[in-house]
């Protein structure tokens, strides 16, 4: 009776639902696709990929967030393996290259299992007891405790981590300025510490010049120059004093009406504008600075006053950097000139000079006697060379500010996650906690590929290594990048921080645990004119 009649459509008719079986292996698909994308990037002898922008701009890096952030993608799972990469980026800094291709990989392994029709919640349940016990494992057995006021060790670890990057040319130089930049901002108060690279540890990029003359300033620098030419431009120890109030005459916040009856109330009220500016100034002078700083205007009445009182003024300056001029001379930014006394003027400041760096003129407040920001002077040929070694400079700083905050070390060059993946292999756990431990071992096997090794004969060869190691300690055998042969990183002196390798792995997992448990995507597509796809990533995806 009812055989004829039309299926029942739920779903409006432009969403396109897919499910089951072929989603997840679709979403596997996609996670490979984007890890194959970055594997190339891994380690010392890693390649660079170049990406233009719709507006026609070129990134040149190798650097996983970064490819990724200019990589457009259709599909949702894809999108997914694309916010890992940042989300490592901002929680350690370091590591985005490998997360990526742990979690391809992850994906992967689960693959026969879901082909031989093993339910997801199987393989997830084993992969988070995988996880858990790599975590233990490396917060135990497998790393070891690093002595933060150890340079030598510390600077290692760095070195480690910027090898594998374009400035690993002048790898001493980079290590040094990550180490320099977070000791200066690094502040202890009652037992809390608190790195705050962002803020107070600022890059400025000048194209020109050599990399060899990058630094990092005792002090800091900002791109302007003196109100006024006649006002000094050097200053030994300079008194200087923070605003964020503008010198120049307060004009009604919404439209005033002003009615005049006489003429020489108009000039009185001129008179008035003027002895304002001139209180402002007066307020100024009275505590004796020799530079003034403000976020706002100066105008040119303020800035006769001052001058004939002998003080350099800046204005226009952006917040940050007034916060830390603030933080390198211990000066107070005062929000209005009344207030102005003593304790607010910084005098911690051993120089003040103007300098034309190219074309243009930068003010460098210099040799501070204690400070806790700092600028790090970028120079380079290029606007894109700047960039990449902004980039790597970046992931320097946090390994370093990783170190200061948890000072855990685990072996580099593949080592811990053979190490790791022994441990879970003598656990013999059938099933996918297996696949887990082999999976791990892409990181060793990607370092030897990019370097043009017999990866098949490396790896066996390390896993014998890990194998047959007995006794105390880690077993600190990995690939060396450079080569492809197996050395062992105590004497290579390969390390990084646990907090990254931690991050690496649970960012990975998780986000592998993440895309098996989708079973259903349901895409709606918006209504068009014609039929056609918008673009030809569209009509690819239509294809598969």
């Amino acid at each position: 009776m009812f055989g004829g009649q039309q299926p029942i459509l739920v779903l409006s008719q432009n969403t396109k639902r897919e499910s089951g079986r072929k989603v997840q292996l679709e979403n596997i698909q996609a996670g490979k696709a984007i890890a194959d994308v970055i594997r190339t990037c891994l380690g010392p002898q890693a390649m660079l990929k170049m990406l233009m922008d719709p507006m026609g701009g070129i990134v040149m890096t190798n650097d996983g967030n970064a490819i990724l952030r200019e990589i457009t993608v259709q599909h949702p799972a894809a999108k997914s393996m694309i916010e890992i990469a940042r989300t490592q980026d901002e929680e350690v800094g370091d590591g985005t290259t490998s997360v990526i291709v742990l979690a391809g990989e992850m994906l992967a392994a689960a693959e026969p299992f879901l082909q031989q029709q093993i339910h997801p919640t199987v393989i997830i349940r084993a992969y988070r007891e995988a996880l858990e016990d790599i975590v233990n494992h490396l917060q135990s057995d497998l790393s070891v405790q690093l002595d933060v006021k150890d340079r030598a060790k510390t600077a290692e670890v760095v070195k480690a981590c910027v090898g594998t990057k374009f400035i690993g040319k002048w790898s001493d130089l980079a290590v040094k300025i990550a180490l320099d930049a977070v000791e200066t901002v690094t502040l202890n108060e009652n037992g809390r510490l608190e790195v705050d690279i962002k803020r107070y540890a600022k890059v400025e990029k000048i194209p020109g010049g050599a990399i060899e003359e990058s630094c990092v300033l005792k002090g800091v620098m900002i791109n302007k120059d003196v109100t006024h030419p006649k006002m000094r431009r050097y200053i030994e120890n300079p008194r200087i004093v923070l605003l964020d109030c503008s010198l120049e005459y307060k004009k009604g916040e919404s439209q005033t009406n002003v009615e005049i009856i006489g003429e020489q109330d108009f000039t009185r009220m001129l008179q008035i504008e003027e002895e304002f500016v001139q209180r402002i100034c007066a307020d100024i002078i009275a505590v004796k600075p020799d530079l003034v700083f403000t976020e706002k205007g100066v105008s040119d009445l303020a800035q006769h006053y001052l001058l004939k009182a002998g003080i350099t003024a800046i204005r226009r300056l952006r917040k940050t950097d007034n916060l830390r001029i603030a933080r390198a001379c211990g000066a107070t930014i005062v929000n209005r000139t009344e207030e102005l006394t003593e304790k607010d003027v910084g005098t911690g400041a051993g120089l003040f000079e103007i300098k034309k760096i190219g074309d243009e003129y930068f003010t460098f407040v210099t040799q501070c006697k204690d400070p806790k920001a700092c600028t790090i002077l970028l120079r380079g040929a290029s606007k894109d060379i700047l960039n990449e070694t902004e980039r790597n400079l970046q992931d320097a700083l946090h390994v370093a500010r990783n170190l200061v905050l948890e000072p855990r070390l685990v072996a580099g060059g593949g080592a811990v996650e053979m190490a790791a993946s022994q441990l879970l292999t003598r656990k013999q756990v059938k099933g996918p906690y297996t696949a887990v431990a082999h999976a791990l071992e892409i990181i060793p096997r990607t370092l030897a590929q990019n370097c043009g090794a017999n990866t098949i004969r490396a790896l066996t060869a390390l896993r014998a290594k890990h194998a047959s190691h007995t006794g105390d300690g880690v077993c600190a055998w990995g690939i060396d990048g450079e080569s492809g042969e197996i050395v062992d990183m105590n004497v290579k002196n390969i390390w990084e921080p646990l907090a990254v390798k931690l991050q690496t792995y649970k960012t990975a997992v998780e986000t592998a645990i993440l895309l098996l448990r989708i079973d259903d995507i349901v895409s709606g597509s918006k209504k068009r004119g014609g039929n056609e796809p918008t673009n030809p990533a569209a009509m690819a995806q239509g294809q598969e």
